[in-house]
């Protein structure tokens, strides 16, 4: 697959069937497909973008509200995933579009952080850090700390900023 040709647009309603259909494969089951599914449905805010290569969706990712509880009220932010790329396409540079260009849309608006859960050998690639080096802890138990990571985007409105991230309801619920 040649990556210059993959091209990173904005999801579109004729996507939604191979954007699921892309999540099941990637991930061998259908609870991010479901999730992407009830995120599109039920929150406004979600940015979904895919990566296309001669028409066809060949990567998605989404990024949805997560807010910080601290001390002082609560921030919002976004969540990065699920990103998917069709197994017989990964490792080839599709991902790492999909999250450079899904990184610099959010860098131009109001979101002071971008959280993931994800693995720690890919992510900081893009600037992702420990979310434990800012006092940031995940709502769900048991998440490794190498794979819970946070990208600041506005230091003057994370400094000093230290809680417990939540993801939207819908990662809670089941398929």
């Amino acid at each position: 697959m040649n990556e210059s040709a993959t091209v990173v647009r904005f999801e579109r309603p004729k996507d939604i069937d191979d954007v699921r259909l892309l999540n099941d494969k990637a991930f061998g089951q259908p609870v991010e497909g479901h999730i992407v599914d009830k995120l599109r449905k039920s929150c406004q805010e979600i940015l979904s973008l895919v990566a296309t290569s001669n028409n066809k969706v060949i990567g998605h990712i989404l990024f949805s509200p997560v807010t910080i509880e601290t001390q002082s009220g609560i921030i919002q932010g976004m969540g990065l995933g699920p990103m998917a790329v069709l197994p017989e396409l990964q490792k080839q540079g599709i991902g790492s579009k999909l999250v450079k260009e899904g990184l610099r849309i959010i860098n131009n608006t109001k979101y002071p952080f971008v959280i993931v859960l994800g693995h720690e050998k890919y992510y900081p690639r893009f600037g992702f850090q420990r979310a434990s080096k800012y006092g940031l802890k995940s709502q769900w138990e048991g998440i490794p700390d190498e794979a819970f990571m946070v990208m600041i985007l506005n230091d003057s409105v994370m400094k000093g900023v230290s809680g417990i991230v939540r993801y939207r309801d819908e990662f809670d619920e089941s398929p």
